[in-house]
């Protein structure tokens, strides 16, 4: 297995694709360099999915994380390139990408970016007493 970072998204079968579950990976150490000053940003980066046929292989996803550390990114541009590389890989009935990014100069900034396949609908929420 590579030790290195890498864009490449490894993928498995989907143990489950009848039913519509939640996948949820929470990174705390994403890291890449503010495009402007080539100062490091540091950020949560939060992955919310429903899977069709296709999860995201942890590890592959880590090393993907990983690539964008020597990057230069605006925060917003990096949201929506995470969002569209793992909606190539995986191609789910939904996705969501929540970014926030540690205060800079007293401003925080968070960016959410969403996928929904054609004809999926979400399911109703259950509320229980």
């Amino acid at each position: 297995m590579s030790t290195q970072p890498s864009k490449a998204l490894e993928t498995f079968d989907n143990p489950r694709p009848e039913r519509d579950y939640s996948i949820r990976i929470s990174t705390p150490e994403f890291t890449c360099l503010c495009p402007k000053t080539g100062q490091p940003d540091f950020a949560t980066i939060d992955l919310e999915y429903i899977a069709d046929k296709k999860c995201v292989e942890l590890k592959s996803y880590k090393l993907y994380i990983w690539s964008f550390r020597d990057a230069g990114a605006f925060h917003e541009d990096v949201t929506n390139q995470i969002l569209s590389d793992l909606v190539a890989a995986t191609e789910p009935r939904f996705m969501r990408i929540t970014a926030e990014f540690n205060v800079r100069g007293g401003v925080y900034t968070t960016v959410v970016a969403e996928h929904r396949a054609d004809g999926w609908t979400a399911p109703e929420p259950v509320t229980l007493p």
